[in-house]
Protein backbone atom coordinates (compact mmCIF):
# COMPACT_ATOMS: atom_id res chain seq x y z
CA UNK A 1 0.00 0.00 0.00
CA UNK A 2 2.74 2.45 0.96
CA UNK A 3 4.65 1.69 -2.21
CA UNK A 4 1.59 2.48 -4.33
CA UNK A 5 0.81 5.68 -2.41
CA UNK A 6 4.24 7.05 -3.37
CA UNK A 7 3.22 6.93 -7.02
CA UNK A 8 0.51 9.51 -6.33
CA UNK A 9 2.72 12.44 -5.53
CA UNK A 10 1.56 15.96 -4.81
CA UNK A 11 0.02 17.80 -6.45
CA UNK A 12 -2.87 15.50 -7.43
CA UNK A 13 -3.09 15.56 -11.24
CA UNK A 14 -5.17 13.96 -13.97
CA UNK A 15 -2.07 12.42 -15.54
CA UNK A 16 -0.85 10.96 -12.25
CA UNK A 17 -4.20 9.30 -11.56
CA UNK A 18 -4.54 8.01 -15.13
CA UNK A 19 -1.02 6.57 -15.00
CA UNK A 20 -1.83 4.54 -11.92
CA UNK A 21 -5.24 3.46 -13.25
CA UNK A 22 -3.57 2.22 -16.42
CA UNK A 23 -0.81 0.40 -14.49
CA UNK A 24 -3.43 -1.40 -12.38
CA UNK A 25 -5.51 -2.37 -15.41
CA UNK A 26 -8.58 -0.23 -14.65
CA UNK A 27 -8.29 1.55 -18.00
CA UNK A 28 -6.81 0.62 -21.37
CA UNK A 29 -3.91 2.38 -23.08
CA UNK A 30 -6.44 3.79 -25.54
CA UNK A 31 -8.51 5.34 -22.78
CA UNK A 32 -5.35 6.71 -21.20
CA UNK A 33 -4.50 8.54 -24.43
CA UNK A 34 -8.05 9.62 -25.20
CA UNK A 35 -8.66 11.60 -22.02
CA UNK A 36 -7.11 15.11 -21.95
CA UNK A 37 -4.41 15.22 -19.28
CA UNK A 38 -5.17 18.81 -18.39
CA UNK A 39 -7.93 19.69 -15.93
CA UNK A 40 -11.05 21.27 -17.37
CA UNK A 41 -12.61 24.35 -15.79
CA UNK A 42 -16.06 25.23 -14.52
CA UNK A 43 -17.03 28.82 -13.75
CA UNK A 44 -13.39 29.79 -14.12
CA UNK A 45 -12.21 27.27 -11.52
CA UNK A 46 -10.36 24.00 -12.23
CA UNK A 47 -12.41 20.82 -11.92
CA UNK A 48 -11.07 18.20 -9.51
CA UNK A 49 -8.98 15.56 -11.39
CA UNK A 50 -11.23 12.71 -10.20
CA UNK A 51 -14.38 14.55 -11.32
CA UNK A 52 -12.69 15.33 -14.66
CA UNK A 53 -11.98 11.63 -15.28
CA UNK A 54 -15.41 10.50 -14.07
CA UNK A 55 -17.12 12.85 -16.55
CA UNK A 56 -15.83 10.69 -19.44
CA UNK A 57 -17.86 7.69 -18.11
CA UNK A 58 -15.18 5.12 -18.89
CA UNK A 59 -15.81 1.44 -18.26
CA UNK A 60 -13.75 -0.16 -15.51
CA UNK A 61 -11.66 -2.73 -17.38
CA UNK A 62 -11.38 -4.85 -14.23
CA UNK A 63 -15.16 -4.81 -13.65
CA UNK A 64 -16.93 -5.08 -17.03
CA UNK A 65 -20.20 -3.19 -17.09
CA UNK A 66 -19.21 -0.99 -14.15
CA UNK A 67 -18.18 2.63 -14.83
CA UNK A 68 -15.22 4.47 -13.40
CA UNK A 69 -17.59 6.67 -11.44
CA UNK A 70 -16.61 9.49 -9.13
CA UNK A 71 -17.70 7.34 -6.19
CA UNK A 72 -15.44 4.43 -7.24
CA UNK A 73 -12.49 6.68 -8.06
CA UNK A 74 -12.59 8.46 -4.69
CA UNK A 75 -12.78 5.15 -2.82
CA UNK A 76 -9.87 3.89 -4.93
CA UNK A 77 -7.90 7.05 -4.19
CA UNK A 78 -8.65 6.81 -0.46
CA UNK A 79 -7.39 3.22 -0.36
CA UNK A 80 -4.14 4.24 -2.04
CA UNK A 81 -3.54 7.11 0.35
CA UNK A 82 -4.42 5.28 3.57
CA UNK A 83 -7.32 7.62 4.28
CA UNK A 84 -10.90 6.59 5.07
CA UNK A 85 -13.53 7.40 2.46
CA UNK A 86 -16.85 8.78 3.70
CA UNK A 87 -20.15 9.29 1.97
CA UNK A 88 -21.78 12.54 3.09
CA UNK A 89 -25.25 11.85 4.47
CA UNK A 90 -26.78 15.29 5.16
CA UNK A 91 -29.41 13.77 7.47
CA UNK A 92 -26.64 12.74 9.89
CA UNK A 93 -24.83 16.09 10.02
CA UNK A 94 -25.38 18.74 12.68
CA UNK A 95 -25.32 21.71 10.31
CA UNK A 96 -25.27 24.52 12.94
CA UNK A 97 -22.32 22.85 14.67
CA UNK A 98 -20.17 21.99 11.64
CA UNK A 99 -20.60 25.44 10.07
CA UNK A 100 -19.02 26.95 13.18
CA UNK A 101 -15.78 25.00 12.66
CA UNK A 102 -14.55 27.22 9.83
CA UNK A 103 -15.76 30.07 7.66
CA UNK A 104 -17.47 29.54 4.32
CA UNK A 105 -14.60 31.29 2.49
CA UNK A 106 -12.02 29.04 4.18
CA UNK A 107 -14.02 25.89 3.32
CA UNK A 108 -14.39 26.92 -0.31
CA UNK A 109 -10.77 27.98 -0.67
CA UNK A 110 -9.43 24.54 0.25
CA UNK A 111 -12.39 22.39 -0.87
CA UNK A 112 -13.05 21.01 2.61
CA UNK A 113 -16.12 20.56 4.81
CA UNK A 114 -16.45 19.70 8.50
CA UNK A 115 -18.72 16.67 8.98
CA UNK A 116 -18.74 16.13 12.75
CA UNK A 117 -17.45 17.59 16.01
CA UNK A 118 -16.90 14.93 18.68
CA UNK A 119 -15.51 15.12 22.17
CA UNK A 120 -12.09 13.94 20.99
CA UNK A 121 -11.70 15.28 17.44
CA UNK A 122 -13.16 17.10 14.44
CA UNK A 123 -13.93 15.14 11.26
CA UNK A 124 -13.11 17.13 8.12
CA UNK A 125 -13.79 15.90 4.58
CA UNK A 126 -11.33 16.84 1.86
CA UNK A 127 -10.88 16.03 -1.81
CA UNK A 128 -7.07 16.26 -1.91
CA UNK A 129 -5.08 13.85 0.29
CA UNK A 130 -1.89 15.89 -0.20
CA UNK A 131 -3.18 19.35 0.71
CA UNK A 132 -2.27 20.13 4.33
CA UNK A 133 -2.05 23.93 4.54
CA UNK A 134 -5.64 24.17 5.79
CA UNK A 135 -4.90 21.67 8.56
CA UNK A 136 -1.93 23.73 9.78
CA UNK A 137 -4.11 26.84 9.97
CA UNK A 138 -7.17 25.16 11.49
CA UNK A 139 -5.63 22.93 14.18
CA UNK A 140 -4.49 25.76 16.53
CA UNK A 141 -7.96 27.34 16.40
CA UNK A 142 -9.89 24.13 17.07
CA UNK A 143 -7.59 22.88 19.84
CA UNK A 144 -8.67 19.36 18.89
CA UNK A 145 -7.10 16.74 16.64
CA UNK A 146 -8.38 16.75 13.06
CA UNK A 147 -9.48 13.46 11.53
CA UNK A 148 -9.22 13.69 7.73
CA UNK A 149 -11.52 11.72 5.44
CA UNK A 150 -11.90 11.77 1.67
CA UNK A 151 -15.27 12.59 0.09
CA UNK A 152 -16.55 13.17 -3.43
CA UNK A 153 -15.75 16.62 -4.82
CA UNK A 154 -19.30 17.11 -6.09
CA UNK A 155 -20.72 16.31 -2.64
CA UNK A 156 -18.37 18.68 -0.83
CA UNK A 157 -19.08 21.47 -3.33
CA UNK A 158 -22.84 21.00 -3.07
CA UNK A 159 -23.19 20.64 0.68
CA UNK A 160 -20.72 23.42 1.48
CA UNK A 161 -22.99 25.89 -0.31
CA UNK A 162 -26.19 24.38 1.10
CA UNK A 163 -25.06 24.15 4.73
CA UNK A 164 -23.51 27.60 4.95
CA UNK A 165 -26.37 29.23 3.07
CA UNK A 166 -28.88 27.68 5.45
CA UNK A 167 -26.85 28.60 8.54
CA UNK A 168 -26.54 32.18 7.27
CA UNK A 169 -30.30 32.43 6.70
CA UNK A 170 -31.10 31.12 10.19
CA UNK A 171 -28.64 33.57 11.72
CA UNK A 172 -30.11 36.37 9.63
CA UNK A 173 -33.61 35.66 10.91
CA UNK A 174 -32.39 35.66 14.52
CA UNK A 175 -30.54 38.95 14.05
CA UNK A 176 -33.62 40.54 12.48
CA UNK A 177 -35.44 40.61 15.79
CA UNK A 178 -33.81 38.97 18.79
CA UNK A 179 -36.62 40.20 21.02
CA UNK A 180 -39.44 38.63 19.03
CA UNK A 181 -42.05 37.19 21.38
CA UNK A 182 -43.80 33.94 20.62
CA UNK A 183 -47.21 34.58 22.18
CA UNK A 184 -48.38 31.00 21.55
CA UNK A 185 -45.85 29.58 24.00
CA UNK A 186 -47.97 28.78 27.06
CA UNK A 187 -45.02 29.41 29.36
CA UNK A 188 -44.77 33.02 28.11
CA UNK A 189 -48.43 34.05 28.27
CA UNK A 190 -47.82 36.28 31.29
CA UNK A 191 -44.88 38.10 29.72
CA UNK A 192 -45.65 41.65 28.63
CA UNK A 193 -43.83 43.61 25.97
CA UNK A 194 -44.03 45.13 22.53
CA UNK A 195 -42.23 42.27 20.75
CA UNK A 196 -43.50 41.43 17.30
CA UNK A 197 -43.42 38.31 15.17
CA UNK A 198 -40.58 37.98 12.70
CA UNK A 199 -41.47 38.93 9.14
CA UNK A 200 -42.54 35.77 7.31
CA UNK A 201 -41.62 37.42 4.00
CA UNK A 202 -38.06 38.18 5.11
CA UNK A 203 -35.54 37.00 2.52
CA UNK A 204 -33.78 34.73 5.00
CA UNK A 205 -37.06 33.04 5.97
CA UNK A 206 -37.93 32.56 2.30
CA UNK A 207 -34.55 30.87 1.71
CA UNK A 208 -35.01 28.54 4.70
CA UNK A 209 -38.46 27.44 3.50
CA UNK A 210 -37.25 26.96 -0.09
CA UNK A 211 -34.31 24.86 1.13
CA UNK A 212 -36.59 22.82 3.39
CA UNK A 213 -38.97 21.91 0.57
CA UNK A 214 -36.26 21.16 -2.00
CA UNK A 215 -34.33 19.10 0.53
CA UNK A 216 -37.45 17.07 1.35
CA UNK A 217 -38.01 16.31 -2.34
CA UNK A 218 -34.35 15.34 -2.75
CA UNK A 219 -34.53 12.93 0.20
CA UNK A 220 -37.78 11.26 -0.98
CA UNK A 221 -39.65 12.43 2.14
CA UNK A 222 -43.39 11.78 2.36
CA UNK A 223 -43.97 14.16 5.30
CA UNK A 224 -42.25 17.18 6.84
CA UNK A 225 -42.71 17.73 10.59
CA UNK A 226 -42.03 21.18 12.07
CA UNK A 227 -42.17 20.81 15.84
CA UNK A 228 -41.76 23.82 18.19
CA UNK A 229 -40.07 23.34 21.57
CA UNK A 230 -39.21 25.67 24.44
CA UNK A 231 -36.03 27.09 22.87
CA UNK A 232 -34.96 24.92 19.93
CA UNK A 233 -37.53 23.36 17.59
CA UNK A 234 -37.11 20.24 15.47
CA UNK A 235 -37.55 19.60 11.76
CA UNK A 236 -37.99 15.95 10.83
CA UNK A 237 -38.66 14.07 7.58
CA UNK A 238 -40.59 10.84 7.21
CA UNK A 239 -38.78 8.66 4.69
CA UNK A 240 -40.00 5.14 3.87
CA UNK A 241 -42.23 5.23 6.94
CA UNK A 242 -39.55 6.27 9.48
CA UNK A 243 -38.89 9.75 10.91
CA UNK A 244 -35.39 11.26 10.64
CA UNK A 245 -34.19 14.45 12.43
CA UNK A 246 -33.08 17.01 9.84
CA UNK A 247 -32.44 20.36 11.49
CA UNK A 248 -32.88 22.28 14.73
CA UNK A 249 -34.22 25.84 14.56
CA UNK A 250 -34.46 28.47 17.33
CA UNK A 251 -38.06 29.03 18.42
CA UNK A 252 -38.25 32.50 16.84
CA UNK A 253 -37.02 31.15 13.50
CA UNK A 254 -39.41 28.20 13.77
CA UNK A 255 -42.37 30.57 14.21
CA UNK A 256 -41.30 32.63 11.19
CA UNK A 257 -40.93 29.50 9.03
CA UNK A 258 -44.39 28.28 10.09
CA UNK A 259 -45.87 31.71 9.28
CA UNK A 260 -44.25 31.66 5.85
CA UNK A 261 -45.72 28.25 5.11
CA UNK A 262 -49.15 29.37 6.34
CA UNK A 263 -49.02 32.29 3.91
CA UNK A 264 -48.10 29.96 1.04
CA UNK A 265 -50.90 27.58 2.05
CA UNK A 266 -53.48 30.42 2.18
CA UNK A 267 -54.18 29.84 5.85
CA UNK A 268 -55.22 32.40 8.45
CA UNK A 269 -51.92 33.84 9.65
CA UNK A 270 -53.44 35.54 12.70
CA UNK A 271 -55.23 32.44 13.98
CA UNK A 272 -52.84 30.38 16.10
CA UNK A 273 -55.24 28.89 18.65
CA UNK A 274 -57.08 26.36 16.52
CA UNK A 275 -55.98 23.71 13.98
CA UNK A 276 -55.99 24.70 10.33
CA UNK A 277 -55.62 22.94 7.00
CA UNK A 278 -54.16 24.24 3.77
CA UNK A 279 -52.41 23.16 0.60
CA UNK A 280 -49.80 24.48 -1.78
CA UNK A 281 -48.28 23.48 -5.09
CA UNK A 282 -44.60 23.80 -5.97
CA UNK A 283 -41.97 22.09 -8.11
CA UNK A 284 -39.38 19.45 -7.30
CA UNK A 285 -35.72 19.70 -8.44
CA UNK A 286 -36.63 17.93 -11.70
CA UNK A 287 -39.28 20.53 -12.51
CA UNK A 288 -42.29 18.30 -11.80
CA UNK A 289 -45.27 19.71 -9.92
CA UNK A 290 -45.68 18.59 -6.32
CA UNK A 291 -48.67 19.15 -4.05
CA UNK A 292 -48.33 19.54 -0.28
CA UNK A 293 -51.15 19.28 2.25
CA UNK A 294 -50.54 21.44 5.32
CA UNK A 295 -51.94 20.89 8.80
CA UNK A 296 -51.29 22.99 11.91
CA UNK A 297 -51.87 22.09 15.55
CA UNK A 298 -51.54 24.46 18.54
CA UNK A 299 -49.11 23.03 21.10
CA UNK A 300 -47.57 24.24 24.35
CA UNK A 301 -44.71 25.97 22.55
CA UNK A 302 -46.38 27.20 19.38
CA UNK A 303 -47.92 25.85 16.20
CA UNK A 304 -46.79 22.43 15.07
CA UNK A 305 -47.04 21.92 11.32
CA UNK A 306 -47.03 18.74 9.28
CA UNK A 307 -46.79 18.85 5.50
CA UNK A 308 -47.71 15.73 3.56
CA UNK A 309 -46.08 15.56 0.15
CA UNK A 310 -48.11 14.21 -2.76
CA UNK A 311 -46.32 13.43 -5.98
CA UNK A 312 -48.77 13.51 -8.93
CA UNK A 313 -46.73 10.71 -10.52
CA UNK A 314 -48.30 8.42 -7.90
CA UNK A 315 -51.43 8.54 -10.07
CA UNK A 316 -49.49 7.09 -12.99
CA UNK A 317 -48.00 4.15 -11.14
CA UNK A 318 -48.77 0.74 -12.50
CA UNK A 319 -50.15 -2.03 -10.33
CA UNK A 320 -46.79 -3.77 -10.64
CA UNK A 321 -45.04 -0.73 -9.16
CA UNK A 322 -47.54 -0.77 -6.30
CA UNK A 323 -46.70 -4.42 -5.65
CA UNK A 324 -50.11 -5.73 -6.73
CA UNK A 325 -49.46 -8.70 -9.01
CA UNK A 326 -50.58 -12.17 -10.05
CA UNK A 327 -53.82 -13.60 -8.73
CA UNK A 328 -54.34 -10.69 -6.32
CA UNK A 329 -54.26 -8.27 -9.26
CA UNK A 330 -56.72 -10.41 -11.24
CA UNK A 331 -59.11 -10.45 -8.27
CA UNK A 332 -58.83 -6.69 -7.79
CA UNK A 333 -59.43 -5.94 -11.48
CA UNK A 334 -62.44 -8.27 -11.43
CA UNK A 335 -63.90 -6.29 -8.53
CA UNK A 336 -63.35 -2.77 -9.91
CA UNK A 337 -64.43 -3.88 -13.38
CA UNK A 338 -68.02 -4.57 -12.25
CA UNK A 339 -70.74 -2.09 -13.29
CA UNK A 340 -72.23 -1.83 -9.81
CA UNK A 341 -71.60 -2.90 -6.23
CA UNK A 342 -69.33 -1.92 -3.33
CA UNK A 343 -65.58 -2.48 -3.21
CA UNK A 344 -63.94 -1.83 0.16
CA UNK A 345 -60.27 -1.00 0.72
CA UNK A 346 -59.12 -1.32 4.32
CA UNK A 347 -56.03 -0.70 6.38
CA UNK A 348 -54.63 1.75 8.95
CA UNK A 349 -53.54 5.31 8.19
CA UNK A 350 -50.42 5.32 6.03
CA UNK A 351 -50.99 1.89 4.52
CA UNK A 352 -51.24 3.17 0.94
CA UNK A 353 -55.03 3.05 0.50
CA UNK A 354 -55.18 6.46 -1.19
CA UNK A 355 -52.44 5.54 -3.66
CA UNK A 356 -54.23 2.31 -4.56
CA UNK A 357 -57.56 4.09 -5.04
CA UNK A 358 -56.14 6.91 -7.17
CA UNK A 359 -54.07 4.52 -9.30
CA UNK A 360 -57.09 2.29 -9.84
CA UNK A 361 -59.49 5.14 -10.61
CA UNK A 362 -56.96 6.67 -12.99
CA UNK A 363 -56.95 3.46 -15.03
CA UNK A 364 -60.74 3.06 -15.19
CA UNK A 365 -61.59 6.78 -15.56
CA UNK A 366 -62.02 6.81 -19.32
CA UNK A 367 -63.87 9.48 -21.28
CA UNK A 368 -66.93 7.20 -21.30
CA UNK A 369 -67.49 7.13 -17.54
CA UNK A 370 -68.20 9.77 -14.90
CA UNK A 371 -65.95 9.30 -11.86
CA UNK A 372 -66.94 11.32 -8.78
CA UNK A 373 -65.21 11.38 -5.40
CA UNK A 374 -66.06 12.71 -1.93
CA UNK A 375 -62.91 13.07 0.18
CA UNK A 376 -61.75 14.54 3.49
CA UNK A 377 -59.60 16.24 2.37
CA UNK A 378 -58.89 15.97 -1.36
CA UNK A 379 -55.47 14.31 -1.29
CA UNK A 380 -54.43 14.97 -4.88
CA UNK A 381 -56.20 16.99 -7.55
CA UNK A 382 -56.74 14.86 -10.66
CA UNK A 383 -58.35 16.40 -13.78
CA UNK A 384 -60.06 13.17 -14.86
CA UNK A 385 -62.08 12.94 -11.62
CA UNK A 386 -64.86 15.17 -10.28
CA UNK A 387 -63.68 15.71 -6.73
CA UNK A 388 -65.63 17.13 -3.79
CA UNK A 389 -64.30 17.82 -0.31
CA UNK A 390 -66.09 17.25 2.99
CA UNK A 391 -66.77 20.55 4.77
CA UNK A 392 -68.18 19.85 8.21
CA UNK A 393 -68.51 23.55 9.06
CA UNK A 394 -71.33 23.89 6.51
CA UNK A 395 -72.80 20.43 7.08
CA UNK A 396 -71.31 18.80 3.96
CA UNK A 397 -70.59 15.29 5.29
CA UNK A 398 -69.68 12.09 3.45
CA UNK A 399 -73.33 10.99 3.49
CA UNK A 400 -74.62 14.33 2.16
CA UNK A 401 -71.85 14.31 -0.44
CA UNK A 402 -72.84 10.86 -1.73
CA UNK A 403 -76.49 11.96 -1.79
CA UNK A 404 -75.52 14.95 -3.93
CA UNK A 405 -73.29 12.86 -6.20
CA UNK A 406 -76.14 10.47 -6.95
CA UNK A 407 -77.90 13.36 -8.69
CA UNK A 408 -74.81 13.97 -10.87
CA UNK A 409 -75.28 10.92 -13.10
CA UNK A 410 -72.15 9.11 -11.81
CA UNK A 411 -70.84 5.76 -12.97
CA UNK A 412 -68.21 5.35 -10.26
CA UNK A 413 -68.26 6.93 -6.79
CA UNK A 414 -65.24 6.96 -4.50
CA UNK A 415 -65.95 7.59 -0.80
CA UNK A 416 -62.90 8.69 1.18
CA UNK A 417 -63.99 6.83 4.31
CA UNK A 418 -67.11 5.12 5.67
CA UNK A 419 -67.27 6.36 9.25
CA UNK A 420 -70.94 6.06 10.24
CA UNK A 421 -74.19 4.31 9.45
CA UNK A 422 -75.55 7.16 7.34
CA UNK A 423 -72.55 7.04 4.99
CA UNK A 424 -72.69 3.22 4.87
CA UNK A 425 -76.41 3.34 4.00
CA UNK A 426 -75.78 5.86 1.21
CA UNK A 427 -73.00 3.63 -0.18
CA UNK A 428 -75.37 0.65 -0.20
CA UNK A 429 -78.11 2.77 -1.79
CA UNK A 430 -75.74 3.92 -4.53
CA UNK A 431 -74.67 0.33 -5.23
CA UNK A 432 -78.29 -0.89 -5.37
CA UNK A 433 -79.18 1.83 -7.88
CA UNK A 434 -76.52 0.71 -10.35
CA UNK A 435 -73.31 2.48 -9.38
CA UNK A 436 -69.85 1.15 -8.58
CA UNK A 437 -68.83 2.42 -5.14
CA UNK A 438 -65.22 2.24 -3.97
CA UNK A 439 -64.72 3.18 -0.32
CA UNK A 440 -62.19 2.83 2.50
CA UNK A 441 -62.49 1.56 6.05
CA UNK A 442 -60.07 1.23 8.95
CA UNK A 443 -59.84 -2.45 9.92
CA UNK A 444 -57.01 -4.92 10.45
CA UNK A 445 -57.80 -7.31 7.62
CA UNK A 446 -60.28 -7.97 4.82
CA UNK A 447 -62.87 -10.15 6.65
CA UNK A 448 -63.01 -7.58 9.48
CA UNK A 449 -64.42 -5.03 7.02
CA UNK A 450 -67.63 -7.06 6.74
CA UNK A 451 -67.87 -7.18 10.54
CA UNK A 452 -67.36 -3.40 10.73
CA UNK A 453 -70.19 -2.77 8.28
CA UNK A 454 -72.45 -5.03 10.35
CA UNK A 455 -71.43 -3.17 13.52
CA UNK A 456 -72.32 0.15 11.88
CA UNK A 457 -75.84 -1.22 11.41
CA UNK A 458 -75.99 -2.34 7.76
CA UNK A 459 -78.22 -5.46 7.50
CA UNK A 460 -76.43 -8.62 6.39
CA UNK A 461 -78.79 -9.19 3.46
CA UNK A 462 -77.82 -5.79 1.98
CA UNK A 463 -74.12 -6.59 2.36
CA UNK A 464 -74.62 -9.89 0.53
CA UNK A 465 -76.41 -8.03 -2.25
CA UNK A 466 -73.94 -5.19 -2.72
CA UNK A 467 -70.38 -5.95 -1.52
CA UNK A 468 -68.23 -7.31 -4.35
CA UNK A 469 -65.10 -7.78 -2.30
CA UNK A 470 -62.63 -6.31 0.16
CA UNK A 471 -58.92 -5.61 -0.16
CA UNK A 472 -56.78 -5.07 2.94
CA UNK A 473 -53.27 -3.73 2.50
CA UNK A 474 -50.06 -2.68 4.26
CA UNK A 475 -46.81 -1.12 3.11
CA UNK A 476 -43.52 -2.97 3.62
CA UNK A 477 -40.12 -1.43 3.06
CA UNK A 478 -38.32 -2.99 0.10
CA UNK A 479 -34.68 -4.02 0.20
CA UNK A 480 -32.26 -1.51 -1.29
CA UNK A 481 -31.35 -2.74 -4.79
CA UNK A 482 -27.93 -1.09 -4.51
CA UNK A 483 -26.68 -3.08 -1.51
CA UNK A 484 -28.87 -6.17 -1.04
CA UNK A 485 -26.99 -9.45 -0.98
CA UNK A 486 -27.90 -13.13 -0.55
CA UNK A 487 -27.86 -14.21 3.08
CA UNK A 488 -28.32 -17.38 5.12
CA UNK A 489 -31.69 -19.10 5.09
CA UNK A 490 -34.05 -18.36 7.96
CA UNK A 491 -36.19 -21.50 8.02
CA UNK A 492 -37.48 -20.84 11.56
CA UNK A 493 -38.54 -17.28 10.74
CA UNK A 494 -40.12 -18.45 7.50
CA UNK A 495 -42.09 -21.14 9.32
CA UNK A 496 -43.37 -18.54 11.80
CA UNK A 497 -44.34 -16.17 8.97
CA UNK A 498 -46.47 -18.59 6.97
CA UNK A 499 -47.86 -20.68 9.87
CA UNK A 500 -50.26 -22.46 9.97
CA UNK A 501 -50.08 -22.74 6.16
CA UNK A 502 -47.06 -24.76 5.15
CA UNK A 503 -44.96 -23.61 2.25
CA UNK A 504 -41.61 -24.52 0.79
CA UNK A 505 -38.70 -22.48 2.14
CA UNK A 506 -37.32 -20.16 -0.60
CA UNK A 507 -34.06 -21.22 -2.18
CA UNK A 508 -32.49 -17.89 -1.27
CA UNK A 509 -33.09 -15.11 1.25
CA UNK A 510 -31.76 -11.56 0.90
CA UNK A 511 -30.63 -8.84 3.29
CA UNK A 512 -29.09 -5.39 2.88
CA UNK A 513 -26.33 -3.94 5.05
CA UNK A 514 -27.00 -0.36 4.03
CA UNK A 515 -25.35 2.16 1.73
CA UNK A 516 -25.50 5.85 0.86
CA UNK A 517 -28.51 5.37 -1.41
CA UNK A 518 -30.65 3.99 1.45
CA UNK A 519 -29.03 6.04 4.25
CA UNK A 520 -27.60 2.81 5.69
CA UNK A 521 -31.08 1.49 6.51
CA UNK A 522 -30.96 -1.37 3.99
CA UNK A 523 -34.37 -0.33 2.60
CA UNK A 524 -35.27 1.85 -0.36
CA UNK A 525 -38.92 2.63 -1.06
CA UNK A 526 -42.04 0.69 -0.14
CA UNK A 527 -44.48 -1.69 -1.78
CA UNK A 528 -47.87 -3.01 -0.81
CA UNK A 529 -48.83 -6.44 0.46
CA UNK A 530 -52.46 -7.32 -0.13
CA UNK A 531 -55.28 -9.52 1.12
CA UNK A 532 -58.04 -9.69 -1.50
CA UNK A 533 -61.38 -11.19 -0.44
CA UNK A 534 -63.89 -11.93 -3.19
CA UNK A 535 -67.50 -12.21 -2.00
CA UNK A 536 -68.26 -15.60 -3.52
CA UNK A 537 -71.44 -17.53 -2.75
CA UNK A 538 -69.61 -19.65 -0.18
CA UNK A 539 -68.24 -16.57 1.58
CA UNK A 540 -71.67 -14.88 1.55
CA UNK A 541 -73.15 -17.85 3.42
CA UNK A 542 -71.09 -16.82 6.46
CA UNK A 543 -72.26 -13.18 6.42
CA UNK A 544 -74.81 -12.79 9.22
CA UNK A 545 -75.42 -10.70 12.32
CA UNK A 546 -73.62 -13.34 14.42
CA UNK A 547 -71.03 -14.33 11.80
CA UNK A 548 -68.08 -16.56 12.65
CA UNK A 549 -65.18 -14.58 11.19
CA UNK A 550 -62.46 -17.25 11.63
CA UNK A 551 -64.66 -19.72 9.75
CA UNK A 552 -65.32 -17.15 7.04
CA UNK A 553 -61.57 -16.54 6.71
CA UNK A 554 -60.90 -20.27 6.31
CA UNK A 555 -63.46 -20.46 3.50
CA UNK A 556 -61.93 -17.41 1.79
CA UNK A 557 -58.40 -18.86 2.02
CA UNK A 558 -59.68 -22.16 0.67
CA UNK A 559 -61.05 -20.24 -2.33
CA UNK A 560 -57.74 -18.56 -3.05
CA UNK A 561 -57.44 -15.55 -0.74
CA UNK A 562 -53.88 -14.98 0.46
CA UNK A 563 -53.55 -13.38 3.90
CA UNK A 564 -51.36 -10.31 4.35
CA UNK A 565 -48.58 -12.50 5.73
CA UNK A 566 -48.85 -14.93 2.85
CA UNK A 567 -48.68 -12.01 0.40
CA UNK A 568 -45.65 -10.72 2.28
CA UNK A 569 -44.06 -14.18 2.16
CA UNK A 570 -44.23 -14.04 -1.64
CA UNK A 571 -42.24 -10.81 -1.60
CA UNK A 572 -39.69 -12.37 0.79
CA UNK A 573 -39.33 -15.33 -1.57
CA UNK A 574 -38.82 -12.90 -4.47
CA UNK A 575 -36.01 -11.16 -2.57
CA UNK A 576 -37.93 -7.86 -2.29
CA UNK A 577 -38.20 -7.59 1.51
CA UNK A 578 -37.42 -9.42 4.75
CA UNK A 579 -39.35 -11.72 7.07
CA UNK A 580 -38.99 -9.27 9.96
CA UNK A 581 -40.41 -6.41 7.89
CA UNK A 582 -43.51 -8.40 6.89
CA UNK A 583 -44.14 -9.58 10.45
CA UNK A 584 -43.74 -5.99 11.67
CA UNK A 585 -46.61 -4.63 9.60
CA UNK A 586 -48.90 -7.61 8.97
CA UNK A 587 -51.20 -8.94 11.71
CA UNK A 588 -51.41 -12.65 12.46
CA UNK A 589 -54.86 -13.25 11.00
CA UNK A 590 -54.90 -16.87 12.09
CA UNK A 591 -55.04 -15.88 15.74
CA UNK A 592 -57.44 -12.97 15.38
Amino acid sequence: MQKTAQKLAAPLTVKGILNLLEQEGHISVGDFRRIPHFTSKRDGKPVHPVEHIANFELENAKRPGKPLSEDFLMQWLAAHCDLPFQHIDPLKIDVPEVTQVMSFAFAQRYGILALAVTEVDVVVATTDPFESRWEDNLAPVLRKPIRRVLAKPTDIARYTVEFYSLAKSVLGVQDADKKAANVTNFEQLLQMGDGKDLDANDGHVVKIVDWLLQYAFDQRASDIHIEPRREIGNVRFRIDGALYPVYELPSSVMAAVTSRLKILGRMDLAEKRRPQDGRLKTKNPDGGEIELRLSTLPTAFGEKMVMRIFDPEVLLRSFDQLGLRGEDLNRWQTMIGQPNGIVLVTGPTGSGKTTTLYSSLKQIATSEVNVCTIEDPIEMVEPSFNQMQVQSQIGLSFAMGVRALLRQDPDIIMIGEIRDLETAEMAVQAALTGHLVIATLHTNDAPSAITRMLELGVPSYLLKATVLGVMAQRLVRTLCPHCKQPCEQDAAGWDQLIAPWRSEVPAQFYAAEGCLECRNTGFYGRQGIYEVLLMSDNVKEHVSSDMNMPEMRKVAVKEGMKTLRMSGAQKVAAGETTIAEVMRVAPNSHNS
